[in-house]
Order: C-alpha cells, then structure tokens, then sequence
C-alpha cells in the first residue's frame, strides 16, 4: 500500500507540473497539451513516436503513427502561436504531401489537416495511428477487423478463423455520410477519429463511400481513410484534407460539433475560412417517406451532402463554384440539377425526384441503391460471403409467397447458382413486358443474364470496371446500373412462368468470379383483370 501512495502522489506530483508547451529535442518534438495527452514527434520525418494519455503509453512498439506508412524524410518545423496553440508541420521531401498537427491547451486532441497537390503513392491518402493492442483491444464495430489467431485465405487483408467466420480491415467501414466519430477502445479509455463539418470536402466518393476504420492485430490501427483505391469510383481531389482530430477520452464518445475554425489563424495552406464559403437551401420533393432523402454537390475540387428533414434541406458552408446537385431515394439517384454557391451567401435552390412510376405486376426489394433487404444484405458489410453465419446464395423465390429476404443478395457465376423466380401470369398480362434489373456493383465484368421460358435476354455487356475486389470485403456500391429488357409476349403465358436470373462472365473462383450485387427486380406490365 505504502509503494502505490508513492506511485499515486508521484503522478499527482507530475500532473501538477505539467504545462502545455513545446520541448525541442535534437531529434523529437514533445508536446504537453496539460489535458493528460504527451506525444512526441519525429524531427526528421513527421512520424509520432509516443503517445502518452493519463500515464499510459499507447503507441505501439512496431511502427510510428503517421500518414500512409511514412512521410519519409521531411522538413518538419514547430511553433508555438500566441501561447494558445502549438503548431508541427511535416513537408514530405519525396510525397506531394504536407502535414500539420495542431494542439491547444487542456484538451486531449490532436487537430490535424492533411494538404496534397497529386495522388500519394501507393494509391491511398490515410491518417494511422499504431496503438497498443493490449491497451486499446476493442475495434471499430468490435471484432469484426480482428485478425489475431486467424488465416489469410484471400489476398493478404482477409482472414478465416477457426469457427468458419471471417475478419478483414475492410468490415470496420461506414459510410462517409454517417463517420464523423469512430474509435477503438480498453478498459477506461478510448481513442477517437473526428470528421467534423466539411472533412470529407476534398475526399473522393460522395457520401456513401466506405473505407477502413481500424484493424486489429499486434498493433491496434485506427485510421481514417481521405482517399484510396478501394471501389473507387472517381479521380482523387487535390488541396487540404480535414481539419480532422485524434481525441483520448476516458471511454466516453465525443460529439461530432467540434469548432476547427481557429485553423483561420493558424497559416494552414488551403484552409477556406467560413468567410470564404456559402450554402445552398431548399426543398427536396418526391422521394417516398419509407427512404432517406439525400443531397449531395460535387465537382473536382471539393463534395459536400446533406439529409433533407421535413422535405427541406440546407448543406454545409461550401467553397464557391459550381457544383452537379444530386438527389438520392437512399442511394438511388433520383435527380440531377447544378447550383452555383457564392461566397457569404444562402443559394435557394429546390430538387424533386424525377424517378418514373411505371406500372409494376412484381418487384423484389427496393431501387434505394442498398441491398439490405435482400438475403444476406444486413451480413455483408460485415463478412466474407462464405462466413458461416451467411446464409446460402442462389435458390428459387415464388412471387406472392416468399419475402424480399428469401432472394440473395448478390449473384456469382461460379458459386451459388443462378436463382430462379416463379410467377403468374393472368390473360391480359401476357403481352410484351419490361424487366428491369437494378445492380449497386459489379466485379469481373459481372451482368444479369436472363431467360424466361424459351426467350434469353441479349448479354448487357459488361459494365465500367471498377478494379478492386468489393463484395467479399464488405463493399456493395459502385456505379449502380441498371438494366432492361423487352420480354416478348411469346415468352410469356397465362398461368406459372419462371424467371431465371444469373450471370455473365467468368473471373477466378468462387466468390472471386465475375458477380454482381442486386439492388431490385421488376416487371413492369399491367394489373391483373
């Protein structure tokens, strides 16, 4: 007892000392926030090298915390500004890539931005933090990017462990629109990623992008991703990532509302002040109660969205410029407009849904541009297609008898089977009809093939590549097409009919063969009479 008084009072004594400020080594930066936060950062490369929250070191002992792997050598400079906030910027020698990190007294973050002027090799913009396992156990959604005592069994980033379930850095992802705080976590202590306001302005993706949160391993890795290859579907912005933070709690979940603002008088290059942007305002009509409305701007500089409440909407401050305006049913485009933003000024602007109403004898699942509802939807964010706890692919679904659940989700052209869809026809219905075959992703060329009685619809073609694996590391959004065909009257009959729905292309084996992710399924005609 007497031993830990002495430990106790000696940790009392030093927090007592503590000040926030800056000490320059010959080798490291260290800096004191006075809010129980210490770290410590490399002079020649920019890399952090301790973490130190509460007494506890957190860093992990294999690798530095940086962005990317390392910036590699670096000009890295200190200040401190007007006794209220410590400054560090690293401009990589080699990257087109500088970095700041921000500290201000009594408070456990670090602030950082990111600015690039072209793509990073090798192919990714991210912030990791290496942490102490055994201090921070607990990943983004739990175990699901725990890999510890499991085998690669596809590439090297997903793993198989020995109950049949599966692990990959991917399944910690959530969507861009809905990550503003995400962390990892122990025994009375967190470490947290915030993207307040704007951070994704300069990010690729529009606001249904996923990409890694953390993974855990003999490292605790958090992460936030700005831009990657991962499902990409357009060309990297150039200019200032974030302002982002890092915060150390006790365990509790800070707010996203985190005012970066004093950034303004830090000399942060491509900073844009809130004097410097504008908002676009109005009504966003026609998208069904059931479904999220969604706003979405973007051009090649920056992206911003919103979710309309009420059917209105105002976005973010955004930079001024002219932006394509989206309207999404969840994540089905419904709409398309442009708007200008001008500088210190609200910009009305309305959108409505211009999504046909077509006459509908069935449909399976919902054109949102989710595959949720469907067999498998509400796992595959998850896990790996083949987890144990999946259920199967492929299979027969009965218009009238079996649920939007009961068809799968995805389709393969080497594993599953093809699925086959029963249906009746009555007289008047046996006309030329329209079926239509919404799809969120695409891998390998994969595309609907169909065929109802003696009639197969003609091969699509395959779609846009998108050169990354999707489906079995959680990833269900690509381009999303959708494709049609005229079913002739000949092919059809009163009575039962059978539609036979799989797939075009080959790829490699199994899950990794050409496939593609189903958003829904209709045929359009008349009702019965």
């Amino acid at each position: 007892m007497f031993t830990a008084a002495i430990l106790a009072f000696a940790l009392l004594a030093d927090r007592a000392l503590a000040t926030f400020g800056l000490t320059t080594t010959s080798n490291r930066y260290k800096v004191d926030t006075n809010g129980g936060l210490v770290f410590e950062v490399n002079r020649a490369n920019g890399d952090v090298t301790s973490l130190v929250f509460n007494g506890v070191e957190y860093q992990g002992t294999s690798k530095a915390s940086g962005i990317n792997s390392g910036l590699g050598t670096s000009s890295v400079s200190a200040e401190t500004i007007n006794n209220k906030y410590i400054k560090i910027t690293a401009k990589s020698n080699s990257l087109p890539v500088t970095h700041y990190y921000v500290v201000k007294p009594d408070d456990p973050t670090i602030y950082m931005a990111t600015y690039i002027t072209g793509e990073v090799d090798p192919g990714e913009l991210r912030w990791l933090a290496r942490l102490r396992q055994t201090n921070v156990p607990t990943g983004v959604h739990g175990d699901v990017g725990n890999t510890i005592g499991c085998t690669a069994f596809e590439g090297k980033d997903t793993f198989r462990c020995s109950n049949g379930q599966t692990r990959c850095k991917m399944y910690t992802s959530d969507r861009f629109i809905d990550d503003q705080v995400h962390g990892v976590s122990g025994s009375n202590v967190a470490v947290w990623m915030i993207m307040p306001g704007t951070a994704y302005e300069t990010s690729a993706g529009g606001p249904f992008m996923r990409d890694i949160n953390s993974q855990t391993g003999s490292d605790q890795e958090l992460y936030w991703y700005m831009n990657s290859g991962h499902v990409r579907t357009e060309a990297w912005r150039f200019g200032l990532m974030g302002p982002y933070a890092m915060r150390f709690t006790k365990g509790d979940k800070p707010s996203a509302d985190v005012d970066t603002s004093f950034f303004g008088d830090l000399s942060i290059q491509g900073y844009v002040p809130a004097s410097q942007r504008g908002t676009v305002s109005g009504s966003a009509t026609g998208v069904p109660g059931d479904f999220e409305a969604v706003i979405h701007w973007y051009n090649n500089q920056a992206q911003y969205w919103a979710k309309a409440s009420g059917g209105t909407f105002k976005s973010p401050l955004m930079k001024s410029g002219t932006y394509t305006m989206k309207l999404y049913k969840g994540e089905y485009e419904v709409a398309k407009d442009t708007v200008t933003v001008t500088a210190g000024k609200d910009t009305a602007k309305n959108i409505a849904s211009a999504e046909p109403n077509p006459s509908v004898i069935w449909r399976i699942g919902n054109f949102d541009g989710r595959p949720q509802e469907l067999r498998n939807g509400d796992k595959i964010e998850r896990m790996h297609p083949s987890d144990t706890r999946m259920g199967s692919w492929g299979g027969t679904f009965t218009v009238g008898q079996s649920s939007a659940s009961d068809f799968p989700m995805a389709l393969f052209s080497k594993v599953g089977g093809s699925v086959k869809v029963n249906f009746n026809l009555a007289s008047n219905q046996v006309r030329d009809l329209t079926l239509r075959v919404g799809t969120t992703l695409s891998f390998k060329g994969g595309r609907p093939s169909v065929a109802i009685g003696s009639w197969t619809g003609k091969d699509p073609g395959a779609p846009t590549l998108i050169d990354s694996r999707g489906v079995t590391r959680g990833a269900y959004r690509g381009y999303g097409e959708v494709y049609t065909w005229t079913v002739p009257a000949s092919a059809l009959k009163s009575g039962q009919n059978t539609l036979t729905l799989g797939v075009y292309g080959s790829g490699d084996q199994e899950f990794l063969s050409a496939n593609y992710i189903v958003d829904a399924v209709e045929l359009q005609g008349p009702a019965a009479s």
